[in-house]
């Protein structure tokens, strides 16, 4: 790439494209069953909430409260990932010059480092769908290049920037609490920059108090709901019994997901920094991958992980291996790079496939009738709850039934996005966010009970449960040429108060 300006052209169809692909595929697919919880949050507005911090729901309250289409409501994370991408390209531009500006442009490095990112089919996922994990890869990036700023003295003289890190690590804290990881990093790399005399300075102080500041609804909430927050996050932390395999599944899976970011590093290593010595300071910039990826993988252990977690650490990662791959392109080594390039390019293409044809052309529903449980197909999460929640609230409004319910909280969000206001109450003894928001089906109460194919529960008829459940109406969810999912819909008379729900592939 001699000319500065083929990565620039190069960069503005890259991401032109995929912006083009994530409004597309975000305005055909229904929403995830994440993308509806934190959806609901926008209309459901508080200061917290019992399983995320507020962000990702005041962002889209205004959105929600105009009923936009969900097409529309996707914009906001579609616009995050191409934000996240241009924080990336300057800041990888801003390493070349301090690191290595003999190696190649920097215009070159900021395009390897998006295309590295773009590349990346999760991120992809984050892209479409609005999760806190959007966000945080958001405000990790721009953490960390506002962190880099900040080690020239220069920037360091000047209020505005630190006032400026204070708002960005106050609203990655809203965003979600694995921000702690992105938030240790920025001590450790001030303090090696400039020292302990930085803590006689105002401006590292007012970056703190203002990030608590603006945290502090998070700490309101929780207080008044007894801590209820963390207390859940910090039993979800530990997991189950730790297991070193589970750890090495995550590890390999991490691998095939972010092929080119690791050979990028594996170029920063060995063709960048080779003979080239990093202070202590520059070397802490890359403790924002590492940290995080290190607690995870090792929280992997318990079972208590989940791959896109890590998206953010990957994010801090890509300025890095866009140096490493812009040097190893110019020193010859363009075959490994294409060959992992092509990988990842494969991967998010058939992810977007996927997509489209909700899962593989091979994978079909029996029906809730089946005596054998369906096959895990996740790509159906993204259609036909629609019209499961349309036809629901016709029952319910032709049976004068006030209530809506299921049993599992993970089906409630969809449904509940999409048959508002109607209430959606969950038939589960645990306690979660729809125990906040609807509570309990009171005793006596009639319902409309949502079954689907591929979370199918037993009924829910007998001493505690309810006295009858009429006949189910059967929604089948037909799409690309056959059946997906089927829905069942219940009417069932006089809740006993006493859940106890029990899926249909349980001995």
């Amino acid at each position: 790439m001699p000319h500065t300006a083929r990565p620039a052209a190069l960069l503005t169809l890259l991401l032109l494209g995929h912006s083009v692909l994530h409004f597309a595929l975000g305005w055909v697919l229904g929403l995830s069953g994440d993308e509806a919880h934190y959806a609901l949050y926008g209309a459901n507005l508080a200061l917290s909430y019992y399983d995320h911090p507020p962000l990702v729901g005041w962002i889209q309250a205004p959105l929600v409260a105009l009923h936009v289409p969900d097409g529309l409501l996707r914009l906001i994370p579609e616009t995050l990932w191409v934000l996240t991408a241009l924080v990336i390209h300057a800041t990888a531009r801003r390493l070349h010059a301090l690191l290595v500006p003999a190696a190649g442009s920097a215009d070159a490095a900021g395009f390897w480092a998006v295309l590295a990112y773009s590349l990346a089919p999760l991120l992809h996922v984050l892209g479409i769908g609005l999760l806190p994990d959007t966000l945080l890869m958001f405000f990790t990036a721009a953490i960390l290049l506002q962190t880099l700023r900040l080690l020239d003295d220069a920037y360091a003289q000047r209020l505005p920037q630190w006032l400026l890190l204070g708002v960005l690590l106050g609203l990655a804290g809203l965003s979600k609490y694995t921000a702690i990881f992105a938030a240790l990093p920025v001590l450790a790399c001030l303090l090696a920059a400039h020292g302990v005399r930085l803590l006689g300075r105002a401006g590292p102080w007012l970056a703190l108090l203002l990030a608590v500041v603006l945290v502090l609804p998070v700490f309101v909430w929780n207080a008044q709901h007894d801590w209820i927050s963390f207390a859940y996050q910090l039993h979800h932390g530990q997991g189950s019994h730790w297991q070193a395999g589970q750890v090495l599944v995550f590890l390999l899976v991490q691998a095939l997901l972010y092929p080119l970011l690791l050979w990028g590093s594996f170029g920063l290593r060995h063709k960048v920094l080779g003979g080239f010595e990093l202070d202590r300071a520059q070397i802490g910039l890359l403790a924002f991958f590492a940290l995080p990826f290190a607690v995870l993988a090792y929280l992997a252990g318990g079972g208590s992980s989940l791959p896109h977690w890590t998206a953010p650490a990957w994010v801090a990662l890509a300025p890095f291996a866009g140096l490493g791959l812009a040097a190893l392109w110019a020193h010859g080594r363009r075959g490994l790079v294409l060959v992992f390039g092509g990988l990842q390019a494969v991967i998010t293409l058939s992810l977007y496939t996927l997509m489209l044809l909700a899962g593989p052309p091979w994978l079909h529903s029996d029906g809730l009738e089946s005596q054998e449980p369906e096959t895990i197909n996740p790509f159906t999460d993204f259609y036909g709850w629609d019209q499961a929640a349309a036809r629901a609230t016709e029952l319910a409004r032709a049976h004068n039934v006030q209530h809506l319910a299921v049993q599992n909280w993970t089906l409630a969000s969809r449904f509940a996005w999409y048959a508002r206001p109607l209430p959606v109450h969950v038939l589960a003894p645990d306690f979660d966010q729809f125990t906040l928001w609807t509570g309990p089906l009171p005793v006596g109460a009639d319902a409309v009970l949502l079954d689907w194919s591929q979370m199918s529960h037993q009924l829910p008829v007998g001493e505690g449960l309810f006295e009858r459940c009429d006949a189910p109406e059967i929604l089948p969810v037909r799409h690309a040429g056959r059946t997906v999912a089927h829905f069942g819909l219940y009417l069932c008379h006089h809740w006993g108060g006493h859940p106890a729900p029990r899926r249909r592939d349980a001995s």
